[in-house]
This record gives C-alpha cells, sequence and structure tokens, in this order.
C-alpha cells in the first residue's frame, strides 16, 4: 500500500477534525464580531499583507518596519479573547503567503491530493499563526497595565516567539522577520553579535516607535518617552556599526569554488530509465568548469541517483571521474550504514578519487526524512515514498582540504543558526549548503531559502557557497553580500573565487543566541511586572 493511499484511509477523519475546529473557531469569531469592528479585522489583515509583501522574491522589505504597526493600532482596547483572535488573523495570512509552497511538495511529489494538502497546509499555517496570536494577546496584557512596559515589550515578545518556533516541535525557523532584511547589509550586520533574532528585534522595535507616535502623540511622556529614546540610540548604533562592518577591510585566504546545477526534475531524479542521464548531466557540467581550475567543485543535494559506496559499478564510475578532474568534489548522495540505516549524506572525494570525509545529516526535515511522534500518530506515513526513515547524523564534521575547512549543511539545515554556528566554531571557515529545491516548484520559496543564507554567513562571517538542484545557487561572502547567483530550473554552472573566513570567530560564533535568551527572560520579567502590577491596582 502506498502512503499516499494509506493516508487518504484517514481524510474522514482528518475532514472532521477540520470541521469541528472550524465550528469552534466560527464560534469564536462570530462572539468576537460584537467586541471587534470589521476595521480592527482589515487592519489586522493589513498587517500580514505588509509582512507579505516584505518577503522574497517581492523584497519589498522597507514594508516590515512598519508591518506590525496595523496589529498593534486594532489592539487597542481589547481584551485577551479579541487580541488572540486579531492576531490570529495577522499570523494566518502572514504565514500562507510565505509558507504556502508546503502544498506543491505535498500534492506533487507526495501524492496527498488537493484536498488533504491544501487541509495540511492550513494546519502548518494555523500551527505557526498560534505564535503571533500570543504575540498579540501578552503585548495587549502588558501595555494595558503599563505603557511604558508595553512598547518594550513589541521587540521583546517577537523575538521570544521567533525564538521558541526555532525550537519548539523540531523547529521551524522559516519567515523569521529578520530574513525580510537579507538585502539591507548596514542592518543585518549586527547578527555576528545577536544572531538573526537582533536583526528581528530591531524591525519590530520600529512598529512599537510608529505605533507609539500615532498612539500618544503629543501625550508622549515618562516610559513611552524613554522607550522611543532607547530604541532610536539602539538603531543608529546598529545602522553605524552595519556600515562600519560592511566596509571595513577583509582578511583571510581565498578558495575557487566551482558549482553545479543539474536542474533534474523531482519526478526523474529516482526513475532508474534516467539514471545514467543524470550522471552524464553532472559529468559534463563539471568538465565545463575545469576550464576556471576551481580547488573544490559542489554537487547538489542528492545528485547522485543511487546509494553511494552500495552500487559499486556506478559508485566506481564516479570515483573514476574524479581521478581525472584533480580537484575536489563534495557531492550529496543517500548512503547505506550497517546494511540497513539510510543517511542523506555529503561526501568529500579527494583528486586521487577516494573518500575523504562524510557528513551525515543531523537535522532531519519531518514527516520528509522521517516521522516525528510515530507512537503517538501510527497512521502517519512519510511524504516521500522508497526508503523507510532516514537516521540521523551525530557529528558536526568539518571537511578539510588543502585550501578550506568545509561546514557542509544539507538541505533546511542552513535556516538552523545554532546548527550552522556549530561548524564554525569546530573550525570551518566556509560554508556549503547543498539542496534539492525542486519540491517547491515556481514558487517563492527557493528565494527564500537562498535569503536565508545570507544571515548564516554574517553570523559567523564566513562565505557560503550553495548548490541547488534546480536553483537557486550562488555565492555570498561574509558580509552577506550576494556575489552571484543562478536562477530557478536551469542548467548552469559557475565559479567564484570567495574570502574564506579569518578565523577569528564572531561573538555570535562563540556565544550563540544569549540575545534570543535574553529576550526570553525579558518577556518573563515584563509580563511577570505586569502581572504584579495588575494585582497591586486591584487590592
Amino acid at each position: 500500500m502506498t502512503n499516499a493511499s494509506f493516508l487518504c484511509e484517514h481524510v474522514a477523519d482528518i475532514i472532521k477534525f477540520l470541521l469541528r475546529s472550524r465550528d469552534n473557531a466560527l464560534k469564536t469569531l462570530n462572539s468576537e464580531m460584537t467586541k471587534n469592528s470589521r476595521t480592527d479585522y482589515l487592519l489586522s489583515a493589513l498587517s500580514g499583507l505588509l509582512l507579505i509583501l516584505s518577503f522574497p522574491p517581492l523584497n519589498l522589505y522597507l514594508l516590515a518596519w512598519i508591518g506590525l504597526v496595523p496589529l498593534l493600532i486594532a489592539l487597542r482596547d481589547k481584551n485577551s479573547r479579541s487580541s488572540f483572535t486579531l492576531g490570529l488573523l495577522t499570523g494566518l495570512i502572514y504565514f500562507l503567503g510565505t509558507v504556502y509552497f508546503v502544498y506543491n511538495s505535498m500534492a506533487m511529489y507526495g501524492h496527498l491530493g488537493a484536498a488533504v494538502s491544501v487541509l495540511l497546509t492550513l494546519l502548518l499555517c494555523s500551527y505557526l499563526a498560534l505564535y503571533l496570536g500570543a504575540f498579540a494577546l501578552l503585548f495587549n496584557y502588558v501595555s494595558s497595565r503599563s505603557a511604558g512596559y508595553g512598547i518594550i515589550s513589541v521587540p521583546v515578545i517577537w523575538v521570544a516567539f521567533e525564538y521558541i518556533r526555532t525550537h519548539a516541535l523540531t523547529g521551524y525557523p522559516w519567515s523569521l522577520l529578520a530574513h525580510s532584511q537579507h538585502a539591507f547589509l548596514s542592518v543585518i550586520q549586527i547578527a555576528d553579535i545577536t544572531g538573526v533574532y537582533g536583526v528581528s528585534f530591531l524591525v519590530a522595535g520600529f512598529s512599537a516607535l510608529v505605533y507609539a507616535i500615532l498612539h500618544y502623540g503629543r501625550a508622549c511622556k515618562g516610559r513611552v518617552l524613554l522607550s522611543i529614546a532607547l530604541y532610536l540610540v539602539l538603531l543608529a548604533d546598529s545602522l553605524f556599526y552595519g556600515y562600519e562592518r560592511t566596509n571595513e577591510a577583509q582578511h583571510g585566504n581565498f578558495v575557487r569554488v566551482g558549482i553545479v546545477q543539474g536542474n533534474i526534475e523531482q519526478d526523474r531524479k529516482w526513475d532508474s530509465r534516467f539514471q545514467q542521464e543524470s550522471i552524464e548531466k553532472y559529468r559534463r557540467l563539471t568538465l565545463d568548469l575545469m576550464k576556471d581550475r576551481p580547488d573544490l567543485i559542489v554537487w547538489p543535494e542528492t545528485a547522485l541517483p543511487f546509494i553511494f559506496d552500495y552500487d559499486a559499478e556506478l559508485t566506481d564510475g564516479i570515483m573514476e571521474f574524479q581521478r581525472e578532474l584533480n580537484s575536489w568534489l563534495l557531492l550529496g548522495s543517500v548512503m547505506l550504514r550497517d546494511g540497513e540505516h539510510v543517511t542523506n549524506s555529503a561526501i568529500l572525494l579527494n583528486p586521487e578519487g577516494t573518500e575523504a570525509s562524510v557528513y551525515d545529516k543531523i537535522h532531519l526535515v519531518p514527516y520528509g526524512e522521517y516521522v516525528p511522534f510515530k507512537e503517538l500518530l501510527p497512521f502517519v506515513k512519510k511524504l516521500t515514498a522508497g526508503v523507510g526513515d532516514f537516521q540521523r547524523g551525530g557529528s558536526y564534521s568539518v571537511m578539510k582540504t588543502p585550501n578550506a575547512a568545509i561546514g557542509s549543511l544539507i538541505c533546511y539545515e542552513i535556516i538552523f543558526p545554532d546548527l550552522v554556528r556549530r561548524f564554525v566554531d569546530n573550525g570551518a571557515n566556509l560554508i556549503v549548503n547543498i539542496t534539492n529545491d525542486a519540491w517547491f516548484g515556481r514558487t517563492s520559496a527557493p528565494y527564500q531559502h537562498f535569503a536565508i543564507a545570507v544571515f548564516r554567513a554574517v553570523e559567523n562571517r564566513v562565505p557560503v557557497a550553495r548548490a541547488a538542484n534546480t536553483g537557486i545557487s550562488g555565492f555570498i561572502d561574509s558580509r552577506g553580500r550576494i556575489i552571484r547567483k543562478s536562477g530557478i530550473f536551469t542548467e548552469t554552472g559557475m565559479t567564484e573565487v570567495l574570502r574564506l573566513g579569518s578565523g577569528s570567530k564572531s561573538i555570535y560564533t562563540r556565544y550563540g543566541d544569549v540575545f534570543a535568551g535574553l529576550c526570553l527572560a525579558g518577556l518573563i520579567i515584563i509580563a511577570a511586572g505586569a502581572y504584579i502590577s495588575d494585582r497591586r491596582k486591584k487590592r
């Protein structure tokens, strides 16, 4: 029985559950309609729309700086339930507009059918929207009890919930507010101190500033004025720091990296009839790059349409080809461990055509590479047919060549800040991201995925080379500048000289998410302060 047919047996149960959830939501919404005006809902929806427009591929990133203002206005004088409802609406629109691409993966390649894929996409976006609902609820609670705390609380609460979302339930730090600013180089440089969350803090804080001016006007005084002044000083210092970091002299050795983008259709990738054709395409594109004499050539995730080391004849063919190149080759492949465990791996081959280093993917894609909570959800199967659950890697292996120390991230591992940081902390001076974004089709996902990689370069002050099966492939320097990138669904190869990390670790690389942790602690302190203030008023 296929995964799709197995899941389809449970479609009726899923639909019944969603209908019950819808009925409960409608009852809540109807009760709130008496308290919330149509304008409040329009303002909340407007916030969601502004946030969508600020992200790739539209990249109207300045809109993110005022993206939360309509929602904050709508939350004025609302009770907890109304606040949560309005925040939930903003979140649902926001994530439907930025994470809709998961539908394509499920419908086109998971073979779940349009109806089930829509329902599951709605469930995912609804889960993510809960974080904005909680943000709105806490902001309302705090601001209604202390105006000064309310203004400070916007960026603190926002970052705290982004940090929680990064780690909760396997983690999903996609569409963080900071990601909309990947092209705003002066702003994002503080990420080498605060991580990506510091940029989210600045952007969310500006919305709080605008809201304060609109709400209080000339009546701004006390804690409100102090909050505004502190934010403006922080913003000015951040921009000045960013300008200096962007324009300062860089140090470090150079490495010449070649990237191959094979553009293999997902539905042909594992079809044995096209196996040799895929291999020949990568060989041809690689040979075209050799005129540039790259020190390292990179093929995408699972570029090899067979199990490396298991299929002896095809493996030997790759090794023989490698010996002709006189260059190092890093490629993605499925591997078999202990005769039974399958891994999604990055393999580094040396010029002699032998295996120099292997990294097994650590952060696997839930329901794509394994099924989390399978004991609780025994009827749920992987979306990808074929092999069973992949085995998780356990080592942050740094691959060494004479020219570079490589941290090789596979697929969406690049979106997890702390995971990437660990490779650089272990000595990597070049980040290589191999991925296969063919799953997402011609959606916003490849553009957003590439934009997120910019932050990993800035946080750790190392360049990023990215090889994607269907794009976007490219190169990012240690200041976050996009040096060169490909289009999507094109067959191409490209070579670039990259300046490696200098070996001097950034504050973020050394200490990790201290800033996000402080925001999490700040959330608790602010909420506790508002609670104590509330209790005193009631005495």
